[in-house]
């Protein structure tokens, strides 16, 4: 075991990767810009700079610890440096912190309080450059951008898409998709992992806020909310709730005094899910057709192989989202009351569907065509964990004080295989559960300890299902899903079933939970998830008995209309 002296103290190291670690892992938090342990070391924002005792200035982040080491990191040198630093920032800087959508948890905001900058000296003389907001998911202002590179090193390293990066030099400088095109008129998947990593309000989530307020306000319409499997693992971050903690029932009951008219769970469209795809991967072993079977979950990860390998379309299953599915169904059971009130003679109130999600991306899948039905959308607004953050923020509500409450029924029935969808490899793992059809501990712990599980870009898997061995890779991060890919192109790799999200760790991770996400927040959301299915006391998709009851009504011979899209040729 090696050791190095950090102001006068004795700290041993091992295998960490930079001085930075072992500062960090000393008690002393060093402020950075551009460091992400996920990736490459950058060393640009120069925050993080410690001083060794001969007087020399390193930037900790890129410096590898050695043995003997004496360094110091808040040295007046030091102090000075870091102060420079932030008000040159500011000085080039947008500074309507006040209206800004990340005030509060921008790290330029913080770092400032932090090290007491009261005022800065030097004119800003920056030309103000128009907003992006031709994405519907997320807004790019490059007004509040500082340069420290994180969305573009994420867009190439995570997502392996490099919609973004440098353009000119010296003051002029920007980061900006090629030739400065909108986010539009790229190939960005919507996935918001650009976002979750901008130190500032550079890249925002696009807000839908407004209108869902107003929806609320209106006694004609009937507002009808649906909660996905990671957002209540994330929504109490903002509200002093023990990160991972289940905060379901608070925030039911939250919605609820805000005005919402019902508050279903989207782990039951994650059961409808696994019971469609689960017969669709049956179908498609038996004929040996469209093989390997890929997840239609992520759109992010749809609209990427749309991009990028169009050829792979018809693999894509035809299974809707679980919000889509929901959504599909929610609406159908509208439109069946208003035909019954209509033989009445009475009116029914307009229903409107709203998801709140961890993602982004859902933003743009709710206006894709194929998510229609009758002509009627099926999801009409997508609020991020962030945004619906802010909703209760607004109303005063304090999520810490209020008491849990029950999801309304019918379709606040759901198992513990639809909430694993929250994290990689959930969505696999409950197909199996549904396939292999035992809820015996022993069962479930084979399918959970069979490699489906962990945190690794790709991960494989054999399962033996009947007398046939399941081949099964399960993908998360773009990145790796390209890899994946091209590895099925040239023939190098085979698989049956193919469980891809775009983002890494999944949706606990996604583009529109709360920040920052460390990694110990990324730890406690996917334990968070993990122990909201050990206490559920339905295990498999198939024993929910609201599923089997909804397929013997409203679902009754609709099957494919509400819950498939149409198959691409």
């Amino acid at each position: 075991m090696s050791y190095m002296m950090i102001n006068n103290r004795r700290v041993t190291f091992t295998n960490e990767r930079n001085v930075l670690s072992v500062i960090r892992k000393s008690g002393i938090d060093l402020p950075t810009f551009c460091y992400h342990s996920e990736l490459s070391t950058y060393g640009a924002c120069r925050m993080c700079v410690a001083e060794a005792d001969r007087g020399k200035i390193f930037a900790s982040c890129s410096e590898v610890p050695r043995d003997g080491m004496v360094i110091y990191t808040n040295t007046p040198r030091l102090q000075h440096h870091r102060k420079m630093i932030i008000e040159l920032l500011l000085a080039a800087h947008c500074r309507d912190c006040t209206t800004c959508a990340k005030n509060g948890v921008c790290t330029l905001q913080k770092l400032s309080r932090q090290l007491g900058i009261t005022d800065v000296r030097f004119e800003n003389n920056k030309k103000q450059l128009p907003k992006d907001l031709s994405s519907e998911c997320v807004i790019r202002d490059p007004n509040k951008c500082i340069l420290c590179g994180d969305c573009v090193r994420t867009c190439d390293e995570i997502q392996g898409l490099g919609i973004l990066d440098f353009a000119f030099r010296g003051s002029k400088m920007q980061v900006m998709p090629a030739f400065n095109k909108d986010l539009a008129q790229t190939d960005c998947v919507g996935c918001g992992q650009c976002r979750a990593v901008c130190p500032t309000g550079a890249i925002s989530i696009k807000q839908n806020v407004e209108p869902v307020w107003e929806a609320l306000a209106d006694p004609n319409i009937r507002v009808v909310a649906q909660i996905a499997p990671a957002v209540r693992v994330a929504v109490g971050d903002k509200f002093g709730i023990k990160k991972g903690e289940n905060t379901l029932g608070r925030l039911v009951a939250g919605l609820r005094r805000i005005g919402f008219d019902q508050v279903y769970d989207t782990n039951f469209g994650a059961d409808l899910t696994v019971m469609e795809e689960s017969k669709e991967l049956v179908e498609r072993l038996e004929s040996g057709e469209n093989l390997p079977l890929f997840t239609s979950c992520c759109p992010a990860w749809v609209k990427f192989c749309e991009n990028r390998y169009p050829e792979f379309r018809k693999n894509i299953s035809t299974c809707r989202s679980p919000q889509e599915m929901f959504g599909a169904l929610l609406k159908e059971e509208a439109r069946m009351e208003a035909v019954k009130a209509a033989e009445e003679g009475r009116e029914a109130r307009k229903t409107m569907v709203v998801s709140i999600m961890p993602c982004t991306a859902k933003k743009a899948e709710i206006t894709r065509p194929e998510h229609y039905t009758d002509g009627e959308q099926n999801v009409d607004y997508v609020l991020t964990t962030t945004e619906i953050t802010r909703m209760l923020q607004e109303a005063g509500i304090d999520l810490a004080q209020v008491q849990p409450e029950a999801l309304d029924m019918p379709f606040g029935l759901s198992s513990g295989a639809g909430a694993i969808f929250g994290v990689t490899g959930g969505v696999t793992e409950a197909v199996l559960r549904r396939l292999i059809n035992s809820n015996h501990a022993e069962d479930l712990e084979e399918i959970s300890f069979s490699g489906i599980r962990g945190v690794a870009g790709i991960k494989e898997a054999t399962v033996k299902l009947g007398e046939r061995e399941v081949k099964i890779a399960v993908v998360n991060g773009l990145h790796s899903a390209g890899e994946l890919l091209d590895k099925i192109k040239a023939g190098e790799a085979y698989y049956d079933f193919v469980e891809v999200m775009a983002c890494k760790r999944g949706c606990i991770a996604g583009g529109g939970q709360p920040v920052p996400i460390g990694p110990r927040t990324k730890k406690a959301r996917l334990e968070g998830i993990y122990k909201i299915d050990s206490m559920a006391q339905i295990k498999l998709s198939n024993e929910n008995p609201i599923v089997s009851t909804v397929y013997g009504g409203i679902l009754k011979g609709k099957e494919h209309k509400l819950l498939h899209n149409e198959t691409v040729e």
